[in-house]
């Protein structure tokens, strides 16, 4: 089955008001710029979509990518580890302003939930967060005399994901760290459409060398140059651009 998508519109044209959508990266380290603000296009040419539930590392910075979806009012809440990074400042004035919700998640506990969502494993337990604020109203129990915190599985009904290369089939490599969250995101999604650099012939990757195998990859658009976060904030860059 040929996964390779037209445009990038069309990769992100069945996301819905109130779903929840996975976006991967750590920090700018893979993610998926591209397909990010062809979501943010869809909005400003339609309204829509809206209310979104978005899982990340962090809050996105200064005003492209994921701070950008932020900025354009489309995330009714936001589930992340680190909501204050370099630049947030997107982020947090509208957290004071009560814009937007947060669900603040520990890291290793976040990638544990999504990994558990792609696994079919509705809750485990860890001993991070015990005797916090973040623990308080989820279910502890004790094993082998230490305490451990009930958390849930993460799912969602869309991941966005950037990856290096991708066969027709949508069968994934990453480039170094860009590996990140991607993979656990492309599992535990409903849906995962990936961006990658460049678009192969099937029997082109080495099957030792897949991470991610296209039975979890729904539709793939090539971008042969992808934009890369830190350097768009070195360039001051806003999406979309603000007329003068």
């Amino acid at each position: 089955m040929d996964k390779t998508l037209p445009d990038l519109a069309t990769a992100v044209g069945g996301i819905d008001d109130g779903m929840t959508v996975m976006i991967g990266g750590f920090g700018g380290s893979g993610a998926p710029i591209e397909l990010i603000h062809a979501l943010i296009d869809r909005f400003v040419a339609t309204g829509h979509p809206r209310d979104l539930v978005v899982v990340n590392n962090n809050a996105g910075n200064g005003h492209v990518g994921l701070a950008a979806l932020i900025e354009a009012g489309m995330v009714r809440k936001l589930i992340c580890s680190f909501p204050r990074s370099a630049d947030p400042v997107v982020f947090t004035e509208m957290y004071l302003a009560g814009k937007i919700e947060l669900e603040l998640v520990p890291q290793g506990t976040l990638a544990e939930r999504i990994r558990a969502g792609g696994a079919g494993i509705p809750a485990f337990y860890t001993p991070t967060s015990f005797g916090t604020d973040l623990a308080k109203g989820k279910p502890v129990e004790v094993f082998e005399g230490r305490s451990y915190v009930q958390e849930r599985w993460l799912k969602a009904d869309y991941a966005l994901v950037k990856a290096h290369l991708g066969d027709t089939l949508g069968n994934l490599t990453y480039r170094m760290a860009a590996r990140n969250f991607n993979p656990l995101m492309c599992m535990a999604a409903a849906r995962t459409v990936v961006q990658v650099s460049k678009i192969v012939a099937p029997g082109s990757i080495d099957p030792e060398a897949v991470i991610t195998p296209g039975i979890f990859v729904q539709g793939v658009v090539e971008v042969p140059d992808p934009a890369q976060e830190e350097m768009l904030n070195r360039a001051n860059a806003r999406y979309p651009e603000v007329a003068e």
